[in-house]
């Protein structure tokens, strides 16, 4: 049965000055990889406010099958008490994967109005994530098979359900060991800043990995961090440093080149030459320079597609090309964002900007 938990009230049962086993205030005297108890109770962190403590629920240990339940039915309650909008097959699928940490330490916590939902444990962790979101794929062991399917349609199941409402799913290894999954409502960077309201801005994706294109027309902030060293004045403290203009090199940036216009002819009757109607500004084409250079072998192939059809979906692109169904949805959502696909119902079509590429 879950119970709520107060921090600062002592509800251990029977003598308050009885102390559990010294087996139990000690995990590494814990069998760990074993199912043959469940020993961790499950925690549920309820944020009525991100700027207030949360409530906390304990879910206690019983057999694996009721424990189960329990944790998904509990979280399922407590949630939708917020205003969540996802089912409870969605938690139950990622509830069963605490199966694979030997249920050790799981933790579930419930933000933003029950919309964002991060499971965590102190489990082996998942090596492969990128795998572990194909389906088929499993490091479920017979005795894990006693209670779940274990056939690696979990994972994958979750990922195109959150992505078809447009949402998101992401793996991540906990601080000190294990696995954080998130599942959301938002996409994947709405959902982090929820789950960490105290990040002022989004991390910097790691050197090396492709850069989404944006749409032309939207501005895109330069980091701080990688401004040019002549905008960064060191500061002193009690020491007010005046200002001193920098001095920039000739040729330390490139210039733009201007092609020198004619004097204007002086206008018949000695009156002033006539002035030109300007130009209307036409804006650059936002593929030129770009072209496939930044999609993925997968990204152009969904653009050849559609080059021959109008619309396409996950399961037209497994038929074409192979792979999985939520590899193509995956990278379908890419699309999307990058402003080259738009999604109308379950099928995708090309952009005007999409046109560009296709």
């Amino acid at each position: 049965m879950d119970h709520a938990f107060y921090p600062f009230v002592d509800n251990t049962p029977g003598d308050a000055g009885e102390r559990p086993p010294m087996d139990a205030q000690q995990g590494a005297a814990e069998p760990r990889g074993s199912l043959d108890v469940v020993r961790y109770p499950a925690r549920i962190a309820i944020y009525d406010d991100a700027a207030a403590a949360p409530r906390v629920v304990v879910v206690e240990p019983a057999d694996i099958r009721g424990y189960l339940e329990e944790i998904t039915a509990t979280v399922n309650r407590l949630a939708h008490e917020q205003g969540s909008q996802i089912p409870f097959t969605v938690i139950r699928e990622i509830v069963e994967n605490f199966i694979h940490a030997y249920f050790i330490a799981p933790t579930i916590t419930i933000l933003d109005g029950g919309n964002t939902l991060r499971f965590s444990d102190q489990g082996p962790g998942i090596q492969e994530k990128g795998r572990a979101m194909e389906y088929g794929t499993t490091s479920a062991t017979e005795e894990m098979k006693r209670y779940i399917r274990g056939v690696g349609s979990g994972l994958p199941y979750v990922q195109q359900y959150m992505a078809d409402k447009g949402g998101s799913l992401t793996i991540e290894d906990n601080i000190s060991g294990g696995t954080v999954v998130t599942i959301s409502t938002r996409p994947r960077e709405d959902a982090e800043r929820c789950a960490a309201p105290g990040r002022t801005e989004p991390p910097r994706p790691d050197r090396g990995q492709a850069q989404m294109p944006q749409p032309y027309g939207q501005q895109v902030p330069y980091p701080v961090s990688l401004a040019p060293d002549i905008y960064q004045q060191p500061y002193v403290v009690g020491y007010q440093q005046p200002y001193q203009p920098t001095q920039v090199q000739p040729g330390a940036y490139p210039q733009p080149a201007y092609q020198q216009q004619p004097p204007c002819a002086a206008a018949p009757g000695g009156g002033p030459p006539p002035t030109a109607a300007p130009a209307q500004w036409q804006p650059p084409t936002w593929t030129e320079g770009v072209g496939g250079a930044n999609l993925s072998d997968r990204a152009q192939s969904v653009l050849k597609y559609l080059s021959a059809h109008e619309m396409v979906g996950p399961t037209e692109l497994v038929r074409a090309y192979g792979r999985s169904a939520s590899t193509w949805s995956r990278e379908l959502g890419g699309l999307v964002q990058m402003g080259i696909l738009k999604k109308v119902g379950q099928k995708y079509y090309l952009t005007q900007l999409g046109r560009g590429f296709a």
